[in-house]
C-alpha cells in the first residue's frame, strides 16, 4: 500500500490508500518517545530563536475526525515552548458575531503574529467540512472555498507565515475504541457526547468531504500532511519530527545586540 506522508500537487486523495496503522521505519513505542523528547528540546530553542528574531511566525494546522488525537498531539508535541510565544486556538462553532463576517474573518484574526508559533485546533477547514456534511449552507457557497482557502494561505505564506497543515488520519474502528473508552473512563466521560455518535453515522460523508479538502487544497506552498494516527505515539513521533524539521529549515537566527556590549560590566 502507498504509503507516502505528502502527495504531489494535483493528485486525487483516496484516504482508503493510507493505511492509518502504518509505522515507517524501526521505531518502538518507547524509542518513538525518546525521539519526541529529543524533538521538543530542540523546538523549544527553535521557537526561542523564532521569538527573538520576531520576522516570521509558523502555523500548525490539526484537522482530524474526533477523537483523532488533535489535544493530545499539542500536549506532547509543544511541551515546554514558551506560552508568551505560542499560541493554541481550538475553532468551534462560530459566534453570531463571527456568522456576520466572511467565513476566514475568525481565522485570520488568530494567525500567530511575527516570532510566534501558533497552533489551530481545527481550522478554516470547518467550513468546507462540516458545513458540506450538515448542508449549513449551498453547495455553491462551499464549493467556492477551496479556491479561497488557496488564496488565503498563499497571503499568509507572502506575509512570513509557514503552514503546516496534518491530518490526523485513524480508522473507523480505532474511532469506536477511543470513544467507548472515554465512555469507560470516569475521568474521561466528560469528553463524550451522544453527539459524538450521530456524527460517526456521518463517517463516509466526512471522508468523502475531507478527501476533496485535502486533494483541492494541497499546494506547493502549504501541502498537506497526512498522518498514520491509529498509534498515538507514532502520530506524535511523525509531527514532532515535521515541526522540528520545518523550524530547521526556516534556521532562525538570534538579531543583532547593540554595539559596543562586549566590554560592560554591570556594576
Amino acid at each position: 500500500m502507498s504509503q507516502p506522508l505528502t502527495v504531489s500537487p494535483g493528485r486525487k486523495i483516496h484516504l482508503a490508500d493510507f493505511d492509518p496503522r502504518r509505522v515507517s521505519g524501526d521505531w518502538s513505542k518507547e524509542s518513538a518517545r525518546e525521539r519526541v523528547e529529543e524533538n521538543t528540546e530542540a523546538t523549544r530553542d527553535l521557537a526561542y530563536r523564532l521569538y527573538a528574531e520576531n520576522q516570521r511566525s509558523v502555523l500548525l494546522i490539526l484537522q482530524g475526525m474526533d477523537t483523532a488525537g488533535k489535544d493530545g498531539t499539542i500536549r506532547n508535541v509543544m511541551t515546554g515552548i514558551n506560552p508568551q510565544s505560542c499560541q493554541i486556538v481550538p475553532f468551534k462553532q462560530p459566534s453570531s458575531k463571527e456568522l456576520d463576517h466572511d467565513f476566514l474573518w475568525r481565522v485570520h484574526q488568530a494567525v500567530p503574529r511575527r516570532g510566534n508559533i501558533g497552533i489551530f485546533n481545527r481550522s478554516h477547514y470547518e467550513d468546507v467540512l462540516i458545513v458540506r456534511v450538515h448542508n449549513l449552507v449551498p453547495e455553491s457557497q462551499w464549493r467556492s472555498r477551496y479556491q479561497r482557502i488557496n488564496d488565503f494561505e498563499q497571503l499568509l505564506t507572502e506575509g512570513g507565515v509557514t503552514l503546516i497543515k496534518c491530518f490526523l488520519h485513524i480508522s473507523k474502528e480505532e474511532q469506536q475504541e477511543r470513544l467507548q473508552a472515554r465512555l469507560d473512563d470516569p475521568r474521561k466521560r466528560w469528553k463524550f457526547s451522544k453527539a459524538d455518535l450521530e456524527e460517526r453515522k456521518l463517517w463516509d460523508s466526512y471522508q468523502r468531504a475531507y478527501e476533496d479538502a485535502l486533494t483541492l487544497c494541497n499546494t506547493e506552498i502549504a501541502p498537506w500532511y497526512l498522518i498514520p494516527s491509529d498509534r498515538k505515539w507514532y502520530r506524535n513521533l511523525t509531527v514532532s519530527q515535521i515541526l522540528r524539521s520545518t523550524l530547521e529549515k526556516l534556521a532562525p537566527q538570534f538579531p543583532a545586540c547593540e554595539p559596543g556590549l562586549e566590554n560592560v560590566v554591570v556594576l
